[in-house]
């Protein structure tokens, strides 16, 4: 059977018998893969301390019919390590990873999302910004290139030019009183001033930005995504917003 190479992040892991695990992984040019990892659960498994999730690394594959295998692994950075010593970075993180996996499709190359995530697992484990704001410019960068991107300025539905405070979930963002639907929200200027920030990675003004701001922007952060996403993150429920 053929093999392959390539470097990858671990999005999540499942229980596969007594001692094994499938490991979902998004790959930098394969896209996303499930694959074996034969004995890992196994104390003295020798690389499946790698195999956990949001850790990169180098990883070789041998294709299956069904399953790929594992079958060997080198750590290019343990993020995973260090984003798990603090609970609002690795709630942040699980978060990110679930919301990759559910955005991404099975040997579908996703170079972009791949790259997005890299960077945003760093970031978070830096320590550069808050965990809350990382994620939500990670949520909404990471809806941009799965094609819904929110506006936050201009009319989601006309294209009339903005700034628009009404913002709707269904119609895309930011609406105008003429397209704007009954239960839009209101939210405060600075709210969308702050997530169009996050969206284009303008972050002495995300850092500047009021606590009162990011709360109100996190609520409409979660719920553009999930209603994206057609159902609930369980990873989500745990974020302290």
């Amino acid at each position: 059977m053929p093999t392959y190479r390539d470097e990858a992040i671990v999005l999540r892991t499942q229980k596969l018998g007594e001692s094994d695990r499938i490991i979902t992984l998004l790959t930098r040019r394969l896209g996303k893969v499930r694959a074996a990892g034969r004995g890992v659960r196994k104390t003295k498994s020798k690389f499946g301390a790698r195999l956990e999730p949001a850790m990169v690394i180098d990883v070789q594959c041998y294709e299956g019919r069904s399953l790929d295998t594992v079958t060997q692994t080198e750590s290019i950075d343990p993020l995973g390590d260090r984003l798990a010593r603090g609970i609002e970075t690795w709630t942040a993180a699980s978060v990110m990873l679930e919301t990759c996996d559910r955005l991404t499709e099975e040997r579908e190359p996703a170079l972009q999302q791949f790259l997005l995530l890299r960077g945003a697992l760093t970031s978070l484990a830096g320590a550069v910004h808050d965990p809350n704001l990382v994620l939500d410019a990670y949520l909404l960068r990471a809806m941009a290139i799965a094609g819904y991107a929110p506006s936050f300025h201009d009319c989601a539905k006309c294209g009339a030019p903005g700034p628009h405070l009404a913002f709707n979930v269904v119609g895309g963002g930011s609406v105008c009183p003429l397209c704007r639907p009954p239960g839009s929200a209101a939210p405060a200027r600075e709210t969308l001033g702050l997530l169009s920030a996050l969206l284009t990675g303008d972050w002495v003004i995300a850092d500047a930005s009021d606590p009162r701001h990011r709360r109100e922007g996190a609520g409409l952060v979660a719920a553009f995504l999930q209603w994206h996403l057609e159902r609930g993150l369980r990873s989500l429920r745990m974020v302290e917003r």
